[in-house]
């Protein structure tokens, strides 16, 4: 095992299928990965997401404040524009 790269989330290392990281508190490993550059930035990743299992996609997109109507004529979201809906 090639110890390649540390920080405080955990360390990444290199086997010949890969590179990997193994999670400093659990010990759990993931990869492989085809660079170093990709296994740091997995490992660097932040799961702090608003995101909630089961939320739907009209949901999180309500959250982020993405209009949930696409104007017939361009298919573009209708971002900023006032809609009043046909009868």
């Amino acid at each position: 095992m090639n110890e390649n790269t540390t920080n405080d989330t955990g360390r990444v290392f290199e086997r010949p299928d890969g590179y990997y990281w193994i999670e400093g508190a659990t010990g759990k490993e993931y990869g492989p990965f085809t660079t170093i550059e990709e296994a740091s930035l997995d490992m660097d990743y932040k799961a702090d997401s608003d995101y909630e299992p089961g939320e739907t996609l009209e949901e999180a997109e309500d959250e982020l404040g993405i209009s949930d109507w696409v104007d017939p004529d361009t298919g573009e979201l209708a971002e900023g524009l006032t809609h009043l809906e046909d009868h």
